[in-house]
């Protein structure tokens, strides 16, 4: 029986692709996280702490704990620690465990928007105007240039970590100073509150599958400023040839030779245009598990290919789930996967 180390165990992002592996396969679980109470949330087979991502002593600990343990592949849900288990993997290899993710340096390009912007921009990619913050004058010139309303967030960290739609430049000032962000937020034009993620699975360059995801609606949305929580409130299965062609040219922007998973995230601009803003890279967004039930197991895919070499076979590569498929969200409560045709009805006869 494979063994699958599982980084964050317990969190959402990781429990989705925990039920997605359940739903198939016998693999061997192992859990593990940071935070100990997340861990009894989580359905796997053995449970360990490790110290947090940023921690000096994270590395050693956590090759200390796979030599114990021995997992044939491990998998992280996770920017801080994908950041440092990708520093470390010829360690990681060297004790034989499988990691099917990217270069370290696109993982890097990746996990900081400044640098992914800087790329775009350069291979003709049309992305929202951006600059990096690192003096008043910088913000100044922002209003200036960008303005009148610019959106400011931090150069990493996901759930709109820092995020904030202004058009105040003393709103604007203290936000940054409060978040210490000088030299590491960024201001951008402001586009729609239109988003839509393409989850892809490459392998050595190929194309494995993709499927996009359009998000109606954001949980808690009126408890944040900017309105973005990362939390999901309804995804919708979708298709556009636009989008599909903006999202692959994101990714090969960045890296000639993609291998593992991209997420690419993209906001409509005004003219209905997709750009991206980010690519969640080496990890599944938290709502994976929505197209696992809707037929679409991209976890088992993603371990099917790393642990034996077996490939899908699919009708189509690009976006195989049909569109309108509602994924509806809350707190405690279980999602529902809700069709088209049911959600129309139900609206038809509330008068909606």
């Amino acid at each position: 029986m494979k063994k699958i180390y599982l980084g964050g165990s317990g969190g959402a992002p990781t429990n989705n692709v925990i039920r997605s592996l359940r739903e198939s396969g016998n693999e061997y679980l192992i859990g593990a996280s940071c935070i100990p109470t997340d861990l009894f949330l989580a359905d796997v087979d053995e449970r360990h702490y490790v110290p947090p991502a940023k921690a000096v002593e994270y590395p050693q600990r956590f090759l200390s704990l796979l030599a114990s343990v021995k997992p044939d592949m491990a998998h992280f849900q996770n920017d801080n620690e994908i950041k440092v288990v990708s520093s470390i993997r010829d360690e990681i290899k060297e004790l034989g465990v499988m990691l099917y993710m990217p270069d370290d340096k696109v993982i890097r390009d990746c996990i900081d928007k400044e640098r992914s912007y800087t790329l775009w921009s350069a291979a003709g990619i049309r992305v929202p105007r951006t600059k990096l913050l690192e003096t008043t004058n910088d913000l100044r010139n922002a209003f200036d240039t960008l303005g009148p309303r610019i959106w400011i967030r931090a150069i990493e960290g996901a759930a709109g970590k820092g995020a904030l739609p202004t058009d105040n430049y003393e709103f604007a000032y203290s936000w940054i100073d409060n978040f210490k962000g000088w030299g590491t937020f960024t201001a951008s034009e402001c586009l729609t509150a239109d988003t839509v993620t393409w989850l892809s699975i490459w392998y050595r360059g190929d194309l494995v599958v993709a499927q996009t995801r359009k998000r109606r609606s954001w949980n808690f949305s009126d408890r944040t400023l900017s309105g973005v929580t990362g939390i999901t409130g309804v995804g919708e299965t979708w298709s556009d040839d636009t989008t599909t062609r903006v999202a692959t040219d994101s990714i090969l922007a960045i890296d000639s030779c993609p291998h593992g998973i991209y997420g690419v995230d993209m906001t409509f601009d005004s003219s209905g245009f997709p750009n991206p803003t980010e690519i969640n890279i080496s990890r599944f967004f938290t709502t994976v598990y929505f197209f696992t039930k809707a037929g679409l197991n991209m976890p088992r895919i993603f371990t099917d290919i790393a642990l034996y070499e077996k490939f899908p076979v699919l009708d189509r590569k690009i976006n195989p789930l049909p569109d309108g498929l509602l994924w509806i969200r809350g707190m405690d409560t279980e999602p529902a996967l809700v069709q088209p045709d049911d959600y129309k009805k139900f609206i038809t006869s509330q008068g909606l």
